[in-house]
């Protein structure tokens, strides 16, 4: 019988530095059967994770109608109130849409158009969904704070946020990786 015992951080390092001077081992090829359904298979557990926090505002958002300071909002607020329900609805229809899209095309042998349409309607519900927290957010400072001013600048800083992590991060890794490929040129 062996005994194991817990690497040091000392070692870890020293595994880790011969792991990054070791070339990667090449992927076995893989065909384009099998990469339209690893892409679906990525689309649908991307579209759980964003279902379920739409949903649960979404259902925030509808009972907030029924409380008793609903009726003391002014109008600013209601309009906000108003489109804010709006922009989760359509979160909500387009976040989930992938699942119809599935549904309705299955069997006819077009997975690759429904991943691609899939992956854009999933682009769309990410960006109705940030609006959707944004607009909430300033809808609820906006009664806390008490000005729309204040509530603006709060929710501005937020969504800048969103946009860093949501798109332009991606954005700058895709490119770097694609000018990487380009580089490196065909082998």
């Amino acid at each position: 019988m062996t005994a194991t015992r817990r690497l040091t951080e000392a070692e870890w390092r020293i595994v880790e530095e011969g792991a990054a001077r070791r070339p990667l081992a090449p992927r076995p090829t893989e065909g384009a059967r099998e990469r339209v359904n690893r892409r679906w298979q990525e689309v649908l557990q991307e579209t759980r994770v964003a279902q379920t926090g739409v949903q649960i505002l979404f259902g925030f958002l509808l009972s907030l109608a029924f409380t008793v300071r609903f009726h003391e909002l002014g109008g600013f607020d209601r309009g906000l109130y108003v489109v804010t329900v709006v922009l989760a609805a359509s979160s909500t229809a387009a976040l989930i849409a992938p699942v119809s899209l599935h549904r309705c095309l299955c069997g006819l042998r077009l997975k690759e158009e429904v991943v691609l349409a899939a992956g854009r309607l999933m682009v769309c519900g990410m960006v109705l969904l940030a609006l959707t927290v944004g607009c909430t957010l300033l809808l609820l400072l906006d009664v806390v704070l008490g000005g729309a001013l204040a509530a603006g600048i709060v929710v501005g800083a937020v969504m800048l946020w969103f946009a860093l992590c949501w798109y332009v991060t991606p954005y700058r890794l895709r490119r770097r990786a694609l000018s990487r490929a380009r580089d490196a040129g065909p082998r």
